[in-house]
């Protein structure tokens, strides 16, 4: 099971709370998945009117790790501020920290977001950056403190899967020893297998379950997904190949 800064968690899949039709759906997708932890975007349930005691008491009551959110941020003190808030309402020193630099694709401000991390992680947080699949910069969060980093699959919302699976299976080999969790742009459980044969510790959607006409039901397949493909790196998987290889031997053929 993957640990991020020295907690482990029992499933390496990790949902969204966010646009569920009612609070018993989003409770029964956590039952039926089994998802280890929870993101809680502050800023998005304050607007939209979920938070509050009733909301905390719900997220509470899921019995996973908290995983606060500064989505919807877009400059360095808002995401900052929008920390501090979340700190003190849940209680954790856990952040997933996005600062958006890009309306239309939400693609995250690489500088504000390496700065953003600097300030918090001085300031005691254990931070969990939303960042693209950029070599460079996944280097420079690490250098500003954090131990886990959460590289996108594809544009937030979007469905696509892996946009660039090269890159990614760059940044795995790269950091061999770093909790690595890809981060948005899941559509189907089978991409959600696929970042888990290349190795990824996690995955962590919303959208996909959230909108789901059964969201429970796509939470519990998400969650077998990553399972089976967290199975299937272990294992040790054939490399493919451009010839035919018969899995019959040839030994003992009758020649009529």
């Amino acid at each position: 099971m993957p640990e991020f800064y020295g907690t482990k968690i029992a499933s390496r899949l990790m949902l969204g709370t966010a646009q569920y039709p009612s609070p018993a759906i989003l409770a029964e997708a956590f039952r039926r998945s089994g998802a280890g932890v929870a993101t809680v975007s502050v800023r998005r349930e304050a607007g939209g009117g979920r938070a509050g005691p009733d909301f905390k008491i719900l997220i509470q009551n899921l019995g996973v790790a908290v995983l606060p959110n500064t989505a919807g941020c877009y400059s360095v003190r808002e995401s900052v501020t929008t920390a501090q808030m979340a700190r003190e309402l849940f209680d954790t020193d856990w952040i997933k920290l996005e600062v958006i630099g890009h309306a239309d694709t939400l693609q995250p401000d690489p500088f504000a977001l390496v700065e953003a991390a600097r300030n918090l992680t001085e300031d005691g947080f254990q931070v969990f950056p939303y960042c693209t699949d950029d070599l460079v910069l996944c280097e420079k969060l690490l250098e500003a403190g954090c131990q886990v980093l959460m590289p996108w699959g594809a544009p937030i919302g979007s469905g696509l899967g892996l946009n660039d699976p090269y890159a990614l299976r760059s940044l795995r080999a790269h950091f061999p020893e770093i909790p690595l969790v890809v981060d948005a742009g899941l559509g189907l459980p089978s991409q959600a297998a696929q970042a888990m044969e290349m190795g990824y510790d996690a995955v962590l959607l919303n959208t996909a379950v959230a909108r789901a006409g059964d969201p429970a039901a796509m939470a519990e397949g998400f969650a077998k997904a990553v399972d089976a493909g967290a199975l299937a790196h272990a294992a040790d998987p054939m490399e493919p190949r451009d010839m035919a290889a018969p899995s019959t031997p040839v030994l003992g053929k009758a020649f009529l």
